[in-house]
């Protein structure tokens, strides 16, 4: 039961040190969150031996991120942009899967190497970028 303490310790420490840190230099706090996950992680090795355990934090933390997203989400705002958003939504896929086709084509990936990483690139979300953005 410590070793969760811990661990959570260890990622609130991080967070705490690199999120004001990005933001000194005029970067997001995702981007502080993601230096100090691989610092933590890979280079120092203070975390990422039970992979179950960090896999509950991240589940937590995906729940957490879609709940404030859907806490500031604008129903009717939504739907005023829903030309918009069907339209840049569905041409970023295209774009998205051409340009990943023709990158996983150069790379000479057979096909079934190719739909998943084509796929997989472009499920970003363009309607919570322009949506959430203030």
């Amino acid at each position: 039961m410590t070793g969760y303490f811990i661990q959570a310790f260890i990622y609130l420490v991080a967070a705490v040190i690199a999120v004001p840190l990005a933001k000194r230099f005029g970067l997001g706090s995702v981007l502080g969150y993601l230096v100090a996950g691989v610092v933590i992680g890979p280079i120092l090795g203070l975390v990422g031996q039970e992979t179950t355990t960090i896999q509950h934090f991240a589940e937590f933390g995906v729940v957490m991120m879609l709940f404030l997203v859907g806490m500031e989400l604008d129903p009717k705002g939504l739907w005023a942009m829903r030309v918009r958003l069907l339209g840049l939504g569905g041409l970023q896929v295209v774009l998205t899967a051409a340009a990943g086709t023709a990158i996983a084509l150069w790379l000479g990936l057979v096909m079934q190497t190719k739909l998943p990483w084509r796929w997989g690139s472009f499920l970003r979300s363009l309607p919570r970028r322009l949506c959430c953005k203030r």
